[in-house]
């Protein structure tokens, strides 16, 4: 609801700008930089398919690209755990934080994303138990990006194809938030492909 009215304000006076979502429980604060253009991906799984997803950090306002932002991304494996959960996956798995280049420009490689249960056994989950909530989230990625002279953004964008969308277990998706994942062509490490340029506002 906070997340709601915040972004409801602000867009009131900033047409375009990227919408927010939660951060959610399992962000980290000293994940590794990497490369643009390099892969997050390093514990592949067998029914995991990946994407090469790109696009530009911009000023909402002027359009301008905006150099030397950081692009903070994680996500969880196709078996629904995020690598701090699941001891099978390396220290780092799907999380990196990459610099875009004087035209904007961010890229990275990373896994299609996959809905899954919140935990029941914890606090989260007996609470949408007994509110008699859905306990999925749709299939996500999260964006946390900072630009100087910006204000932060901390967002998730979905897969438009995902069953789960008008149930989300949270309540956070927005309809500006859902993109589509289309086929790659010529990329041996990709078969899908996903553009999403990210708009920021001054701070």
């Amino acid at each position: 609801l906070v997340d709601d009215i915040t972004f409801s304000a602000a867009a009131k006076s900033t047409n375009g700008l990227t919408a927010s979502a939660i951060l959610g429980p399992f962000w980290r604060a000293d994940t590794p930089h990497r490369e643009n253009g390099t892969t997050i991906v390093f514990d592949k799984p067998s029914d995991g398919q990946v994407v090469y997803m790109h696009g530009k950090v911009i000023n909402v306002h002027t359009g301008k690209p905006l150099a030397n932002a950081t692009v903070d991304v994680w996500q969880g494996s196709t078996n629904g755990l995020y690598e701090q959960q699941d001891p099978d996956q390396r220290e780092y798995n799907l999380r990196g934080i990459f610099h875009t280049d004087a035209e904007g420009r961010y890229a990275f490689y990373c896994l299609k994303p996959t809905p899954y249960p919140v935990p029941t056994d914890g606090p989260a989950g007996k609470l949408l138990q007994m509110m008699d909530r859905p306990i999925y989230r749709p299939a996500h990625i999260h964006l946390m990006v900072q630009a100087e002279g910006h204000k932060p953004l901390t967002t998730q964008i979905f897969d438009k194809d995902c069953k789960y969308l008008a149930n989300d277990s949270v309540f956070a998706v927005k309809e500006e938030l859902t993109v589509e994942f289309v086929p790659r062509k010529g990329d041996t490490q990709a078969a899908l492909e996903l553009e999403y340029d990210v708009r920021l506002t001054e701070a």
